[in-house]
């Protein structure tokens, strides 16, 4: 008994290798250096003398990292609340018209969207096991050769956890060029903690306490903030263990930037100028009282 493997190249050809099948019903067939030319649709069938069985269900195999990565991104951001609305778009070159979108856990099958180069992928109301890790890729239809996948985007869900509280030092109103350092702290415990500020479309920074004795707390500290720095922000709070999954949003913190104004010299250059008028004053006085008294001495000798 053999076992036949098939690749379709087209509905009417396709290429057979066959080895030996082996005492437990099972081979197995080694692509080594797998290349664009291997993508495609595969089937298997066994034999026995003249007798070929039926053919498997098909198993498509799909080569990525042939053409240039896409690029992923949420609309209408990547922190959302639960029962928010979220879409992701998957933007590309022109002339890819096959999009698949992956997450971290599980994959949804390849869209088709003619014409389109930058197809969206709804998720509707999200809940929590939309949390997590996604990227797309593009191809060409009737292709099995996709890109490079795009950059991993974390889509962060709030609001399964009670809020934590947010305070700035020395104060939320600062002089462009100082430091400040916002303080994110819960009653309950978190590992883990974010801070992002509203309309930004950085993802949120984060810190991992790694004493898990300690307070649940943690300090960003902004160093020489700017006008770029001012704004509204919150902080959240999340378990390592599910790091997509965050607190309800911290009350809003205000954080005012002033402008740094170089010091005024006007009133202390009046002051010793003025010092400088009144010595020199002094000094013609002295000078012709000095005189006055030299151009006296004959006469009052003579008298």
């Amino acid at each position: 008994m053999q076992a036949v493997c098939i690749k379709r190249t087209s509905l009417n050809t396709g290429r057979k290798n066959s080895v030996p099948l082996n005492t437990s019903n099972k081979t197995s067939f080694l692509i080594e250096s797998t290349g664009s030319q291997h993508a495609g649709l595969y089937q298997c069938a066994y034999s026995t003398r003249s007798i070929l069985s039926e053919r498997s269900e098909p198993l498509f195999l799909v080569v990525t990292g042939v053409h240039s990565k896409p690029s992923l991104s949420a609309q209408p951001r990547s922190l959302v609340r639960l029962e928010d609305s979220l879409m992701l778009k998957c933007h590309s070159e022109s002339g890819f018209d096959r999009f698949a979108l992956t997450k971290d856990k599980g994959i949804t099958p390849p869209q088709h969207l003619d014409g389109q180069h930058s197809p969206f992928f709804p998720l509707g109301h999200v809940n929590q096991a939309h949390g997590g890790q996604y990227r797309c890729y593009s191809g060409h239809s009737l292709s099995y050769v996709w890109s490079a996948p795009s950059d991993p985007l974390d889509i962060l869900i709030t609001g399964m956890y009670i809020k934590p509280s947010l305070s700035a030092q020395p104060g939320p109103s600062v002089t462009s060029g100082e430091n400040v350092t916002l303080q994110c702290r819960s009653e309950v415990w978190f590992d883990t903690f974010h801070l992002h500020r509203e309309g930004s479309r950085d993802p949120p920074q984060h810190l991992r306490l790694q004493d898990t004795s300690a307070p649940p707390q943690a300090t960003f500290t902004i160093s020489a903030v700017t006008s770029g720095h001012k704004g509204t922000y919150r902080c959240y709070g999340s378990h390592s263990t599910s790091p997509c999954l965050l607190s309800l949003p911290s009350d809003p913190l205000e954080l005012v930037v002033s402008a740094s104004h170089p010091q005024d010299y006007t009133a202390g250059n009046l002051i010793r100028m003025g010092v400088a008028g009144l010595i020199l004053l002094v000094l013609g006085v002295l000078l012709f009282q000095a005189r006055h008294s030299l151009g006296m001495t004959p006469n009052a000798a003579r008298m």
